[in-house]
């Protein structure tokens, strides 16, 4: 695969000049991964005009739109209709302007649209200057004592009773869910019967639910029937419910025998479990196979809950590749829960390592938190690798998964070792005997031949062997309950699930009595079932007496740092718990209601959902970023297996979420949409704001990606109560002066600004080191999270020089005192490329306003970079350039887009595929025509000699210095290129060389 960057705008790239999330001088493609497909398919096209809830004005005859501080976006007034009346006008011309059929329509959070389309008409609408941004539709997917025990919500001194009890826990809030549906006839989910006239709270006139919310607006939901769904499951419980399917494809879902339904019913119940462990019902009895496992609440238990299905399952019963949710789907959901009135949206949904901080889902979340409502979002299953965390945008709150006291059970082997792990299926009843028996390695008793028998595979296990044994299976490829169900295949009567990396123990529903245990029990464990004769006892309860520390961060759970856009925005911000937790299944229409165990941030993210919902029914006006804010700096640390606290804000953002402390922080950090627009333009987004370093957005967490010389951020706070706070802050290896270090507030409301200033003493150079600022006033204490990157060296991205001999200084800080060695590629001549209509001797092509020129380039083996440099005659002109790859069919497999409003335009490949390119060169604007140059490279090591003088650099953290990169005896009328190296710090600088104006020769073909 290619690593791309094109030093303008990319084919998906986003953000161009203007009021808008759109695109030009893009460092990577917005959406798009940094590599964009040209395929037929399925894309979202976003146009350069503001959405209604960032639209500021501008537009004659429309008066702005964007909510003021505090209040939410009413997508019903006359003036948002009005402007989305004018969006949507806007979109079906550009979308008849190549003949697309448009199947959604974006308007509230995200101006655009999505539609299928062919090659040619996705190009053409990437050259459309009103076209910000194309993108292909994309797959993701869902990531999966009670919680609210052990969050401190029950009880007489809880939070639900300060709240005025669970009647009143969320009360007026909506809660928009995002997900696979809602299983209606559960008990969590249980209401009321709609009444049919206005003075019921809600009512159903139709399919529309109006619903009276605690902050003065109303939300005005849909109760969208289809397959085993009628207008009878929505209730004054559940005040919408609809479905999204366009993208995904209604004819690529699986049947009722597959447990999916076209409709809003829940057919997985991943949507049922979130939406029950965000705003479930209180006191619901929940039992799994005839076993009672007490009552479960939802976090915020009067909330309301809108479902927004978006999440479906594939024809293909044997792979889950086919199920997910397609980002077209996601972002209509996303805007249609704004149109609605929702105040909280909860996405346990991801798609991998983010790749940027605005794709087309994190865009529609911006909107989304400029019209008011908060966004919590799952981290990711990824983990416990760094830099996995999905859902990385700053006005999101993203939620990593932490344990609980759970279910156990205990292992005792024959030689007296016991080992306490997860277990819900053995015999839970008081005074039960144990379950006994001979413990067998799986690979001992596996079928000859056979492959991943120790991970107990489907059909590895001879049931010779393994009738009535208890075998040892490790953790790993295959479903958890997939290797019980192949133990139970062949006649074993328990399984003991061991992890072979330190991991989550899960409470999973298993064919054979089961206990999970973690890694550190894995040696002992497989030694001794190696053993002849080996024994087990397995009995429910921990009779260790170790009982494991909580909470801690589960192995599965994404980690930062973000390495898109700088990584200068710190992720997780938050943990909460997401390991075995109990909460609500699927059921067909008529079926009995299902209760089920699940682990992943997914699980995680409701909890953050529920209590925002419970802070918004307390203070109905309170912006996203406040309650971000609460929650992360009344934070406390999670612990290790050890029982000792995390300190690594990349594992659990600023800790593990307190409700019993979040409603009185102390200090708020806030921050709004201007805040967000100057974020995306300091990351090298034109969206027409002021540009601002992002690790200067005012969140409550500070990172810095690069640091070299000593920097100083700057904060702002928000009091909420009077006092005096004094700062404290520690990060090994940094130097950290806070000013002032005190801050005094006479009333609530109050603000005031403070700097931190960073500088290296010992700190390891490109790791992070981290630590924490305090502020703290008598009992309180507001906690934020820090973050910084020493790096060995900052370089810029280019040099140019000119000459057949000559020179170019580069001046260059290091981040260290010491030696940096410097390598070179040395200089690789460039290819003027002919004029393909053989009409211009001296050019590459002259045109006026419409013209069109193609170009075919091979890209060697082993190149480092290839760049595609077109340079207009007229520096007035428009010009455009687009590069494709080529299969060796001739057929484009990805293409890059340079084509901002300027006359010169440039691609630049990095370890590009060794393959022909299609290159483009369009004519947008020119009076009169134009002539051109298109130079395209490709560096190999081993050009024309570049001499770096010195050639390694002594240099003092902090201070430039400055070498020169020389050659000689070059070739005349020539452009070269090449790459100076630093070390093995990964930074690189693009030295380029011109010799004079390159001329083709007189002869054409």
């Amino acid at each position: 695969m290619l690593a791309a960057v094109a030093t303008s705008a990319l084919l998906a790239s986003g953000l161009v000049a203007g009021t808008a999330l759109g695109a030009a001088a893009a460092p990577t493609a917005i959406g798009g991964h940094g590599q964009s497909t040209f395929a037929p398919g399925h894309y979202i096209v976003t146009l350069v005009d503001a959405a209604a809830a960032t639209y500021t004005g501008g537009t004659n005859g429309f008066t702005p739109t964007r909510p003021s501080k505090g209040k939410q976006l009413n997508a019903k007034s006359r003036s948002v209709e009005n402007y989305s009346h004018y969006l949507k006008a806007q979109q079906k011309d550009v979308a008849a302007s190549v003949g697309a059929r448009i199947d959604y329509s974006y308007t509230l959070t995200l101006n655009g649209f999505s539609a299928t389309l062919s090659t040619k008409q996705a190009v053409a609408l990437s050259m459309n200057k009103d076209v910000a941004s194309i993108v292909p539709d994309e797959l993701q997917h869902v990531t999966a004592v009670p919680s609210t025990t052990f969050l401190g919500l029950d009880g007489p001194s809880g939070v639900w009773a300060s709240l005025g009890g669970v009647g009143n826990a969320g009360a007026g809030v909506v809660v928009g869910m995002l997900d696979t549906g809602i299983a209606p006839e559960n008990p969590s989910f249980a209401g009321d019967s709609l009444g049919t006239a206005a003075g019921a709270d809600p009512y159903l006139d139709g399919s529309t639910i109006t619903f009276a919310k605690g902050d003065g607006n109303t939300f005005t939901g849909t109760c969208q029937t289809g397959v085993q769904f009628t207008a009878a499951d929505c209730s004054t419980k559940i005040v919408g419910a609809r479905y999204f399917v366009n993208g995904f494809g209604a004819g690529n879902i699986g049947g009722t025998d597959l447990g999916e339904y076209l409709s809003p019913r829940d057919g997985d119940g991943h949507g049922s479990h979130t939406s029950s462990t965000a705003a479930g019902n209180p006191d619901v009895a929940a039992s799994i196979n005839g076993v009672s496992f007490g009552t479960i609440t939802g976090v915020a238990p009067a909330a309301k809950i809108a479902a927004y299905k978006v999440c479906w399952t594939g024809q293909d019963p044997t792979v889950t590749t086919d199920d997910g949710c397609a980002t077209s789907d996601l972002v209509a959901a996303i805007d249609a829960a704004v149109s609605d009135g929702v105040d909280v949206i909860n996405f346990s949904i991801g798609g991998g390592a983010a790749q940027t901080t605005v794709s087309a889902t994190d865009q529609a979340f911006l909107g989304a938190a400029a019209a008011g409502v908060f966004v919590s979002a799952s981290a990711g299953n990824d983990g416990p690798a760094s830099s996995t965390l999905d859902n990385a945008s700053p006005w999101i709150t993203t939620v990593a998964a932490s344990t609980i006291p759970s279910y156990e059970a205990t292992a005792t082997l024959g030689d007296g070792q016991a080992m306490a792990g997860a277990s819900v299926t053995l015999d839970m009843t008081p005074g039960a005997p144990p379950l006994e028996g001979d413990l067998v390695l799986a690979s001992a008793v596996a079928l000859s031949g056979a492959v991943n028998a120790n991970l107990c595979f489907a059909d590895t296990l001879d049931p010779a062997l393994a009738a009535g044994k208890i075998v040892v299976c490790e953790r790993g490829l295959n479903d958890r309950v997939a290797k019980s169900a192949e133990v139970a295949r062949v006649g074993g009567i328990g399984m003991i699930l061991i992890n072979v990396v330190a991991g989550s123990t899960d409470l999973d529903n298993h064919s054979v009595p089961t206990i999970h245990l973690d890694v550190q029990f894995h040696d002992a464990l497989m030694a001794y079932a190696a053993t002849a004769g080996a024994t087990v006892s397995m009995a429910a309860g921990n009779s260790t007496g170790i009982e494991p520390a909580t909470p801690q961060v589960a192995g599965f759970s994404s980690r930062g740092p973000v390495l898109a856009d700088g990584s200068d925005i710190l992720k997780p911000d938050i943990t909460a718990p997401g390991v075995a937790i109990i909460a609500d299944g699927a059921n067909a229409e008529g079926g009995d209601p299902t209760f089920q165990f699940l682990s992943g941030t997914s699980m995680a993210a409701p909890h953050i959902t529920g209590l925002a919902a419970l802070y918004l029914g307390k203070s109905p006006n309170a912006s996203p970023s406040e309650i971000k804010s609460a929650m992360m700096t009344s934070a406390y640390n999670t612990l290790d297996s050890a029982g000792k606290p995390v300190t690594n804000p990349f594992v659990q953002g600023a800790g593990h979420v307190d409700p019993t402390k979040y409603f009185e922080p102390g200090l708020l950090y806030l921050n709004d949409v201007g805040d967000w627009l100057s974020y995306i333009q300091g990351i090298g987004y034109d969206v027409g704001a002021d540009p601002i370093d992002p690790s200067n957005l005012n969140l409550a967490s500070i990172a810095i990606g690069a640091l070299t010389a000593p920097e100083t951020i700057t904060r702002t706070v928000t009091a909420t109560q009077a006092g005096t706070f004094t700062a404290a802050a520690s990060i090994p290896g940094i130097d950290v002066v806070v000013s002032p270090s005190t801050l005094s507030f006479a009333s609530p409301g109050d603000t005031a600004s403070f700097s931190v200033t960073f500088s290296r003493t010992n700190a390891p150079l490109d790791k992070f080191a981290t630590g924490a600022l305090t502020w703290t006033s008598g009992s309180t204490v507001v906690r934020s999270p820090i973050a910084v990157q020493p790096v060995t060296i900052v370089a810029p991205a280019e040099a140019s020089g000119t000459g057949l001999t000559g020179s170019v200084d580069v001046t260059v800080t290091p981040g260290g005192d010491g030696v940096i060695p410097l390598s070179t590629t040395g200089l690789t001549p460039g290819t003027l490329q002919r004029d393909p209509t053989n009409t211009v001797k001296d050019h590459s092509g002259s045109g006026e306003t419409g013209d069109s020129f193609q170009y075919t380039v091979k890209v060697a083996k082993g190149t480092v970079l290839a760049r595609f440099d077109l340079n207009s005659i007229d520096d007035t002109a428009d010009l455009d350039l687009t590069v494709y790859e080529l299969d060796s069919k001739g057929t484009p497999i990805a293409g890059w887009q340079s084509a901002s409003g300027s006359a010169d335009e440039r691609v630049d490949l990095y370890s590009p595929d060794a393959a022909k390119y299609l290159v483009y060169v369009d004519v947008y604007s020119a009076n009169p025509a134009t002539a051109f140059d298109l130079t395209t490279f490709s560096v190999l090591p081993g050009g024309s000699p570049l001499t770096l003088d010195p050639s390694e650099l002594s240099g003092q953290a902090g201070v430039q210095t400055t070498y020169t990169a020389s050659w000689s005896k070059l070739k005349a009328s020539t452009s070269y290129l090449g790459l100076v190296y630093y070390g093995d710090s990964g930074a690189s600088t693009v030295v380029s060389v011109a010799t004079g104006q390159r001329k083709l020769p007189v002869t054409v073909n």
